[in-house]
């Protein structure tokens, strides 16, 4: 009698699906997907909702449903009425969302501050945020109130290693790493960069506070970047001045570099 395969993911973890937007290992947790679901709908519904009802509606098994509610009314994010049995929206998940709510006001409370440094320094002056473990985006960007400007959309996402704030970001990660060496050689950059001259331009970053991209991340373009450090000591955010390659010399350079530490010091009271 042949035996049962137990090799595959899905074998090994009857919880997790294998999702099909192209990314590479990624999984779908069931118990994880399902609370999810039973958040949302506590919270659009309104209306308290018994345990059976919930896993009846949801399509999920009862007893699953249940844990699952039993979990997230220890974590406060649901709450149950012991007296009719009915389970709603908890305060925890108010004040989670309070907490993204209340960061997006934040990067619009830098806005001025950003528009400010662009007057003065008469550059682009964008905000990157990093993204997960692999990505960064503008979330806010003030453009140079001169004739001959940059403008830099935001919302633009890139890889983690690209550009000025990309090196900022490499200071925290292992280059000797095969992974990120392969990630590295997906990049690309506007003309070639090698490894090691990477290598060289991040141990700068991290020796002086600030990184310059010299036209690899777009050809005739100049970014220097400072980092804005949370209050636990990471990179969350970068600042970075973008400008026309010629447009400063090297003591302009470092200059824009210095005044970039120093924002970005009066930023984190800001953002954090």
């Amino acid at each position: 009698m042949p035996r049962p395969k137990t090799d595959s993911p899905a074998a090994q973890h009857p919880e997790t699906t294998e999702t099909t937007d192209g990314q590479k290992g990624a999984v779908s947790v069931k118990p994880v997907s399902n609370a999810i679901r039973i958040l949302r709908h506590l919270s659009q519904g309104g209306t308290p909702e018994r345990s059976v009802d919930l896993a009846r509606i949801l399509g999920i098994n009862p007893s699953t449903c249940f844990n699952i509610l039993r979990t997230l009314v220890m974590e406060d994010v649901v709450d149950f009425n012991p007296l009719s049995k009915r389970y709603s929206a908890g305060l925890g998940l108010a004040r989670l969302v309070e907490q993204l709510v209340t960061q997006g006001q934040r990067v619009e409370f830098a806005k001025p501050l950003l528009q400010d440094l662009a007057a003065r320094l008469r550059v682009t002056v964008t905000l990157w945020r990093r993204m997960g473990a692999d990505r960064i985006v503008i979330v806010s960007s003030a453009a140079s109130p001169t004739d001959v400007r940059i403008d830099m959309a935001e919302g633009q996402r890139l890889p983690i290693l690209m550009g000025a704030s990309g090196r900022l970001f490499a200071t925290r990660m292992d280059l000797d790493d095969a992974t990120l060496q392969d990630d590295f050689e997906t990049i690309r950059w506007a003309r070639p960069l090698p490894l090691e001259v990477y290598r060289e331009d991040v141990a700068l970053a991290a020796e002086r506070g600030w990184a310059v991209d010299d036209g690899y991340f777009s050809i005739g373009i100049l970014a220097i970047a400072a980092p804005v450090i949370s209050p636990s000591g990471n990179i969350d955010f970068t600042v970075s001045a973008v400008l026309f390659r010629g447009q400063r010399d090297e003591e302009g350079i470092e200059e824009i570099g210095r005044t970039l530490v120093a924002f970005c010091a009066e930023l984190s009271k800001v953002l954090f």
